[in-house]
């Protein structure tokens, strides 16, 4: 008889996607080349919507969640990986149109997987995870722009006490940058200055009515939240200033005005962690390696039970969250 293994799967119940723990085997599989003994995966916010049910996120059913994935490689029937290698697989459609890391084994496509960082355990690697490593690419983004320079001018991190906020203050601190943390939480003030932040802005003053030029503040900015947040990040950053934005929980919408592109220079530039090529994300794990501090990663993660994923699920997308979770799958 085939060994039997618990995954979370999303199935269709009543035309709406229901989560549910599901025994199955590896014949339940994808037919992908390398199959991957799982370690730990995480918990993002996505992948919040996702496991409560509250967003669609998966565009077929049924549906293993989870967007990202580290572990070890059991199977190969690609020359580019072999049995014992240690993979890290982030994004490519995971828990949407692919089987993704809730489940012990899954199978994925060569293409899909980067080996992890000698400098990384895997636990360590998933507190990174998708949010950490799309900081990751924020950063490199706003430094290959060549707009920001270290101790010279602040820059602001919305939604700061998230995973992609904590992971971007990390970094830039640990870079040398004065980093401004936006947050609604006064209670994360003294774990954002663990973490390196300099000083504090309520996120209720990005969320006032917009104004198409204000006072010049950031010469940079990572944004997580988007809608009326990014518009007035925008009106306030330097000329020839770069804002790198990544998510939407604030909304998709953007109430702004291009007067800060055509009058100030201001770049906006969109990072995507999905599709992005294999060379940026070999960049963005190479950031991480030589420049996130192992203790601030410590202090900004949870590691949580693959049974206790329901209930975390309702509480990320409550806000109830700081920082990473990560999810034990073995």
């Amino acid at each position: 008889m085939s060994e039997t293994f618990t995954a979370l799967m999303l199935e269709d119940v009543d035309g709406k996607p229901r989560a549910g723990f599901r025994e199955i085997t590896k014949a339940d599989l994808p037919d992908h080349d390398v199959l991957v003994e799982v370690a730990y995966s995480s918990l993002n916010y996505k992948d919040g919507l996702a496991v409560s049910g509250k967003g669609r996120i998966a565009r077929r059913l049924p549906m293993v969640a989870g967007i990202d994935i580290a572990g070890t490689v059991v199977e190969s029937r690609s020359p580019a990986w072999k049995a014992g290698d240690r993979v890290v697989a982030n994004g490519w459609g995971m828990s949407e149109t692919e089987w993704g890391g809730y489940t012990r084994f899954q199978r994925l496509k060569p293409e899909w997987l980067i080996r992890l960082p000698e400098a990384f355990s895997m636990e360590q690697a998933m507190a990174i995870g998708t949010a950490g490593y799309t900081a990751a690419l924020c950063v490199d983004a706003l430094e290959n722009w060549g707009t920001i320079e270290p101790g010279k001018g602040e820059v602001l991190v919305t939604g700061a006490a998230g995973g992609v906020g904590s992971t971007a203050v990390s970094l830039l601190s640990s870079k040398g940058y004065t980093v401004v943390a936006s947050t609604g939480r006064a209670e994360t003030h003294d774990y954002l200055r663990s973490l390196g932040a300099t000083s504090f802005l309520d996120r209720a003053e990005l969320s006032a009515e917009v104004k198409p030029l204000q006072k010049e503040r950031w010469s940079g900015a990572v944004d997580s939240v988007g809608s009326t947040t990014l518009a007035n990040v925008l009106a306030q950053t330097v000329y020839g200033g770069a804002v790198a934005a990544c998510g939407l929980a604030g909304g998709h919408n953007l109430p702004g005005t291009v007067m800060p592109h055509i009058l100030r220079s201001v770049a906006l530039i969109g990072v995507d962690s999905v599709f992005a090529p294999l060379p940026k994300r070999q960049k963005a794990w190479q950031t991480l390696a030589d420049h996130l501090d192992r203790t601030k990663l410590s202090a900004m993660t949870e590691t949580h039970k693959m049974s206790e994923l329901p209930e975390l699920a309702n509480r990320i997308l409550a806000g109830a969250v700081r920082g990473r979770v990560v999810i034990e799958i073995a």
